[in-house]
């Protein structure tokens, strides 16, 4: 047996797509919109979303600024946007690690952007859309090093879950 994920699913890792660091809003966001517009993107990958009480967490435990006017940047957007996918796989105190050594290598429009371009990336190959994980940027440090790894991980669990959600499925069809 040969257990895939759906046309469905494959078509929908095709087409997934985070927003580059431009082209997330700069009019800032309130709590709610912000959980609402981060979702919206992650939505396609099932199990990975933020709430509003995790954003209020992450902003307590200074993995993200706190908001100016109640009102999210598209900075603090983009660091929630990697949040949501990291938390998946690692704890708070690693990835606040892992946010430290950025901003003493990359400027956070740059690390998003590697993020998003390497998020993508990875998940296609995983997903067996690609025959290899293309080359993204042409340098290599400690900061790129470890955020592969942990996209790797997502990519992973990520795929693991829609295997299990295709057999429950099965199963389910099965017993009706």
């Amino acid at each position: 047996m040969e257990l895939q994920p759906s046309q469905d699913v494959l078509d929908t890792i095709r087409a997934f797509r985070l927003p580059r660091y431009h082209e997330i809003p700069d009019v800032g966001f309130y709590l709610q919109q912000t959980a609402k517009y981060i979702n919206t993107y992650m939505q396609p990958l099932c199990d990975m979303e933020i709430t509003e009480s995790m954003i209020s967490n992450y902003v307590k435990k200074r993995l993200v600024g706190s908001p100016a006017r109640k009102q999210y940047s598209r900075e603090q957007t983009a660091y929630l946007l990697f949040i949501t996918v990291a938390k998946s796989v690692l704890p708070l105190d690693h990835i606040q690690l892992l946010i430290d050594i950025q901003k003493q290598t990359y400027t956070a429009p740059v690390a998003y952007d590697y993020f998003c371009c390497e998020f993508e990336n990875i998940l296609q190959y995983v997903f067996g859309l690609k025959n290899a994980v293309e080359p993204v940027g042409k340098d290599t440090t400690e900061a790129k090093f470890l955020l592969q790894k942990i996209i790797i991980t997502a990519a992973h669990k990520i795929y693991l879950n829609q295997c299990f959600t295709a057999l429950k499925t099965e199963k389910s069809a099965r017993t009706q």
